[in-house]
């Protein structure tokens, strides 16, 4: 009976027999896609900052925050979508499925992304996230928590507008709200400014006698979404990692229960709460000698013997440096002052600078001068210099340079302008009076 079966004949879909068999396609070779960030060396900071070799890169800001974290070792990050941040916290997704980032999830809202930030760095690990305007401000009672509780942690906050009507236009007024926070507070001019800044902020956050948060902030879609030239490190290079023992608080115990939250018990004396608020504050002033080692210091300055400086941070400082530009072709020969620092601020830099300076020229991109004001209240009693607090623009407005160099003529032809108070010898008190003028009229 077998015999009369007939072998099965293979045909193709017009009928015709198929005569040959193709070879199988070789099986496709897995791809680890962790395989690039297992292979990241460890390497020092001093050598990630000033000895690896630095590449250049046409890149936008947010893309420049992915790349530093991707070289910082961050255990942690958690986010949740507004504009313009949502793009990087995307990229840092990004990083999470390349096992750059160790855990990564969306929150439900702002309030409880800062939460659990709050919660991933009592555990001991290091964590990242990014915020921008209203985010800030929905966050702000978990994040002003985080440097009383010492929690090493760093945010990027890319500024927007926060008041209404809604817009989601450049303003950095949100900064305004986190310089009294207890954090350190650095704002970033450009984009590369942006990629060194956040990686050093790991460093600075977590030495023993800091132990608390850092702030990057940034001027949104001027720098996030905007390319610029960012000198990066070795994708292969990474930060040492977060050693949470040598913090200045215990971390949670989490295999211990009941956990701790703070160091002390709730117990509701002006006392207790006096005397940490001091040693925060303590804290962020000794975080100085490392923004120096690892910054170069709170200022950056560029012809600082003027006698008209531009001081200021951020974006406004780009147009302060063309401003210096614009003026010599004027014939008017002026200085800058770049403050990279906003907390700890750099009251004793600005005193040395202006003690002979006779104007100051703060241009801002928001409505209340919080700069023009820190300013003011740093070099009272030492510096005769006019401050002039603007020119100010708000509400997602460019700034041409030609309103910074119309300041200028103005403040130079202007008689009235009111004058810092300053003491008639060094011994003598500041008027009072005169402070309080100054204050309300700057």
């Amino acid at each position: 009976m077998s015999e009369g079966l007939e072998a099965e004949v293979k045909t193709n879909p017009q009928g015709d027999p198929i005569t040959s068999v193709a070879t199988p396609p070789p099986a496709a070779e897995k791809i680890d896609p962790h395989g690039e960030s297992k292979k990241q060396q460890v390497v020092t900071p001093h050598h990630m900052f000033f000895e690896a070799e630095r590449k250049r890169e046409f890149i936008t800001g947010s893309e420049a925050a992915k790349e530093a974290v991707r070289r910082s070792n961050v255990d942690f990050s958690v986010a949740y979508p507004i504009t313009p941040q949502s793009e990087t916290m995307q990229l840092i997704g990004v990083l999470y499925g390349e096992g750059y980032v160790k855990d990564y999830y969306r929150g439900e809202e702002e309030y409880g992304v800062m939460s659990a930030m709050a919660g991933a760095s009592r555990a001991g690990v290091r964590c990242f996230t990014a915020t921008a305007g209203p985010g800030t401000i929905r966050g702000l009672e978990p994040i002003v928590s985080w440097a009383g509780h010492r929690l090493p942690a760093v945010a990027m906050f890319t500024c927007r507008v926060v008041n209404a009507p809604l817009a989601i236009q450049p303003d950095n007024v949100e900064i305004a709200y986190l310089l009294n926070s207890g954090m350190i507070v650095f704002h970033a001019e450009n984009q590369d400014d942006l990629f060194n800044f956040l990686m050093k902020a790991f460093v600075i956050s977590e030495h023993n006698d800091v132990t608390l948060p850092v702030g990057v902030c940034c001027d949104g879609f001027f720098v996030t979404h905007a390319r610029g030239y960012v000198h990066t490190t070795p994708r292969e290079f990474k930060l040492p990692p977060r050693i949470a023992h040598d913090g200045a608080v215990p971390v949670l115990d989490a295999e211990n229960p009941p956990a701790r939250l703070s160091r002390d018990a709730p117990v509701q004396t002006y006392n207790i709460h006096a005397v940490w608020q001091q040693e925060v504050w303590a804290a962020v002033e000794r975080s100085r000698k490392y923004i120096h080692r690892y910054m170069g210091g709170l200022i950056q300055t560029e012809n600082e013997d003027r006698e008209i400086l531009f001081i200021a941070s951020g974006s406004a400082a780009a147009q302060s440096r063309e401003a210096v530009r614009l003026c010599a072709e004027e014939g008017i020969e002026t200085g800058l002052v770049k403050i990279a620092s906003l907390r700890p601020f750099p009251t004793a830099e600005l005193r040395k600078i202006c003690e002979h300076t006779k104007l100051i020229i703060v241009p801002e991109f928001n409505y209340v001068g919080w700069l023009a004001k820190d300013i003011a209240a740093a070099i009272t009693g030492y510096s005769n210099a006019k401050v002039v607090a603007g020119p100010h623009v708000y509400g997602g407005m460019s700034m041409p340079v030609e309103m910074i160099l119309d300041q200028v003529v103005k403040a130079l032809k202007d008689k009235t302008t009111v004058v810092v108070p300053r003491a008639m010898k060094d011994e003598e008190p500041v008027d009072p009076a005169a402070v309080g003028h100054f204050m309300q009229n700057i």
